[in-house]
Protein backbone atom coordinates (compact mmCIF):
# COMPACT_ATOMS: atom_id res chain seq x y z
CA UNK A 1 0.00 0.00 0.00
CA UNK A 2 2.82 2.38 0.91
CA UNK A 3 4.58 1.68 -2.41
CA UNK A 4 1.33 2.33 -4.29
CA UNK A 5 0.89 5.70 -2.55
CA UNK A 6 4.51 6.68 -3.34
CA UNK A 7 4.04 5.70 -7.00
CA UNK A 8 0.85 7.78 -7.19
CA UNK A 9 2.65 10.82 -5.76
CA UNK A 10 5.55 10.45 -8.20
CA UNK A 11 3.16 10.17 -11.13
CA UNK A 12 1.17 13.21 -9.93
CA UNK A 13 4.27 15.45 -9.66
CA UNK A 14 4.55 16.20 -13.41
CA UNK A 15 0.87 17.18 -13.43
CA UNK A 16 1.52 19.75 -10.71
CA UNK A 17 4.40 21.26 -12.72
CA UNK A 18 2.10 21.52 -15.72
CA UNK A 19 -0.20 23.77 -13.67
CA UNK A 20 2.48 26.49 -13.43
CA UNK A 21 3.52 28.28 -16.61
CA UNK A 22 6.37 30.82 -16.74
CA UNK A 23 6.20 33.46 -19.46
CA UNK A 24 8.54 36.29 -20.48
CA UNK A 25 11.30 35.33 -18.00
CA UNK A 26 14.13 37.84 -18.35
CA UNK A 27 16.91 39.54 -16.45
CA UNK A 28 18.69 42.81 -17.15
CA UNK A 29 22.27 42.79 -18.39
CA UNK A 30 24.73 43.84 -15.70
CA UNK A 31 26.91 46.92 -15.79
CA UNK A 32 30.69 46.37 -15.62
CA UNK A 33 31.61 45.42 -12.06
CA UNK A 34 27.98 45.03 -10.92
CA UNK A 35 27.27 42.18 -8.54
CA UNK A 36 23.45 42.22 -8.68
CA UNK A 37 20.80 41.93 -11.38
CA UNK A 38 16.99 42.15 -11.43
CA UNK A 39 14.86 39.34 -12.84
CA UNK A 40 11.25 39.42 -14.03
CA UNK A 41 8.56 37.07 -15.35
CA UNK A 42 4.88 36.32 -15.44
CA UNK A 43 3.76 33.27 -13.46
CA UNK A 44 0.50 31.69 -14.61
CA UNK A 45 -1.31 29.23 -12.38
CA UNK A 46 -3.65 27.02 -14.41
CA UNK A 47 -4.71 25.11 -11.29
CA UNK A 48 -7.97 25.64 -9.43
CA UNK A 49 -5.96 26.13 -6.21
CA UNK A 50 -3.67 29.05 -5.31
CA UNK A 51 0.09 28.47 -5.13
CA UNK A 52 3.05 30.43 -3.79
CA UNK A 53 6.53 31.10 -5.12
CA UNK A 54 8.70 30.38 -2.08
CA UNK A 55 12.16 30.94 -3.52
CA UNK A 56 14.58 30.71 -6.40
CA UNK A 57 18.17 29.70 -7.06
CA UNK A 58 20.61 29.89 -9.95
CA UNK A 59 24.14 28.64 -10.57
CA UNK A 60 24.79 32.13 -12.02
CA UNK A 61 24.51 33.83 -8.60
CA UNK A 62 25.44 33.12 -4.99
CA UNK A 63 21.76 33.54 -4.11
CA UNK A 64 18.49 34.74 -5.58
CA UNK A 65 16.23 36.84 -3.35
CA UNK A 66 12.61 37.86 -3.81
CA UNK A 67 11.93 41.60 -3.38
CA UNK A 68 9.16 44.16 -3.69
CA UNK A 69 9.28 47.93 -4.12
CA UNK A 70 7.21 49.89 -1.58
CA UNK A 71 6.42 53.58 -1.71
CA UNK A 72 6.73 55.39 1.62
CA UNK A 73 5.68 58.97 0.91
CA UNK A 74 7.97 60.22 -1.84
CA UNK A 75 10.55 57.48 -1.27
CA UNK A 76 10.52 54.07 -2.94
CA UNK A 77 12.23 51.33 -0.94
CA UNK A 78 13.09 47.76 -1.79
CA UNK A 79 12.15 45.10 0.77
CA UNK A 80 12.63 41.31 0.85
CA UNK A 81 9.49 39.22 0.34
CA UNK A 82 8.96 35.82 1.97
CA UNK A 83 6.76 34.56 -0.89
CA UNK A 84 4.69 35.67 -3.88
CA UNK A 85 1.07 34.48 -4.01
CA UNK A 86 -0.16 33.20 -7.36
CA UNK A 87 -3.97 33.03 -7.44
CA UNK A 88 -5.90 30.01 -8.69
CA UNK A 89 -6.57 30.30 -12.44
CA UNK A 90 -4.64 33.58 -12.35
CA UNK A 91 -1.23 35.13 -12.71
CA UNK A 92 1.38 37.12 -10.82
CA UNK A 93 3.76 39.46 -12.64
CA UNK A 94 7.28 40.30 -11.55
CA UNK A 95 8.26 43.56 -13.28
CA UNK A 96 10.58 46.55 -12.95
CA UNK A 97 9.40 48.83 -10.14
CA UNK A 98 7.40 46.04 -8.50
CA UNK A 99 7.94 42.49 -7.33
CA UNK A 100 11.15 41.01 -8.75
CA UNK A 101 13.99 38.56 -8.22
CA UNK A 102 17.41 39.89 -7.21
CA UNK A 103 20.39 37.86 -8.37
CA UNK A 104 22.98 38.54 -5.66
CA UNK A 105 26.74 38.19 -6.13
CA UNK A 106 26.48 37.20 -9.79
CA UNK A 107 29.30 34.84 -10.70
CA UNK A 108 29.94 36.41 -14.13
CA UNK A 109 28.50 39.38 -16.05
CA UNK A 110 25.04 38.94 -17.55
CA UNK A 111 25.46 39.94 -21.20
CA UNK A 112 22.60 40.82 -23.53
CA UNK A 113 21.53 37.73 -25.46
CA UNK A 114 22.74 35.24 -22.83
CA UNK A 115 20.49 32.80 -20.94
CA UNK A 116 20.48 32.40 -17.15
CA UNK A 117 19.21 29.09 -15.70
CA UNK A 118 16.90 29.50 -12.70
CA UNK A 119 15.11 27.00 -10.47
CA UNK A 120 11.87 28.28 -8.95
CA UNK A 121 10.41 26.62 -5.83
CA UNK A 122 6.63 26.61 -5.43
CA UNK A 123 4.65 25.52 -2.39
CA UNK A 124 2.41 23.11 -4.34
CA UNK A 125 3.95 22.74 -7.80
CA UNK A 126 7.42 22.03 -6.43
CA UNK A 127 10.51 22.98 -8.44
CA UNK A 128 10.25 24.45 -11.92
CA UNK A 129 13.33 25.09 -14.07
CA UNK A 130 13.33 28.04 -16.47
CA UNK A 131 15.85 30.02 -18.53
CA UNK A 132 15.83 33.80 -18.18
CA UNK A 133 16.77 35.72 -21.33
CA UNK A 134 19.25 38.55 -20.71
CA UNK A 135 17.97 41.87 -22.03
CA UNK A 136 19.56 45.30 -22.36
CA UNK A 137 21.16 47.08 -19.43
CA UNK A 138 18.43 49.25 -17.86
CA UNK A 139 15.65 47.71 -19.98
CA UNK A 140 12.02 48.12 -18.81
CA UNK A 141 10.65 45.38 -21.10
CA UNK A 142 11.80 41.82 -21.87
CA UNK A 143 13.97 41.25 -24.92
CA UNK A 144 12.21 40.31 -28.16
CA UNK A 145 12.11 36.57 -28.65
Amino acid sequence: MKALLCAALVLAAPALHAQIEIDRAWVRATAPGASVAGGYMTIRNKSGAPDRLLGASSPAAARVEMHVHLREGEVVKMRPAAAFDVPAKGEFELKPGGAHLMFMQVRHPFNEGDKVPVRLRFEKAGEVSVEFAVGRLGAREPPAR
